[in-house]
C-alpha cells in the first residue's frame, strides 16, 4: 500500500568522502529546474542538481543539511543516493524538526 513505509535510506556523498547515512522522512534537493522535495514512496527518478543546499529530515525530526555543489541524485525503490562533486555542512548542526 503506498504510504505504508514511512522513511527511506538516503545516502548524500562527496566526490572525496560520504557527508551522510541514514533513514529519512524528507529530502529536499536544488534540482536544475528549481528546489525539489522526495518522500518515501516517489516515484523513481534520476535527476541532475545544481549549487545549493540538501536537506534531510530523519525519522527523529532533525535536520541534515549540507551545501553542495553540483551533481546528481537517484531515487529508486525507497533508496536516495545523492551525489556532489563537493559537499560540507553549514555551520549550524542538525536542528529539530517539529
Amino acid at each position: 500500500m503506498a504510504g505504508s513505509q514511512s522513511s527511506m535510506q538516503v545516502n548524500i556523498v562527496a566526490a572525496d568522502r560520504p557527508l551522510w547515512s541514514g533513514a529519512a522522512r524528507s529530502v529536499t534537493i536544488p534540482a536544475s529546474e528549481g528546489g525539489m522535495g522526495i518522500l518515501p514512496d516517489h516515484e523513481p527518478i534520476l535527476t541532475v542538481i545544481k549549487e545549493g543546499t540538501v536537506s534531510a529530515v530523519d525519522t527523529d525530526g532533525n535536520r541534515h543539511s549540507f551545501d553542495v555543489s553540483d551533481g546528481f541524485i537517484s531515487f529508486d525503490s525507497n533508496r536516495l543516493t545523492v551525489a556532489v562533486e563537493r559537499g560540507e555542512e553549514p555551520k549550524a548542526k542538525a536542528e529539530s524538526v517539529v
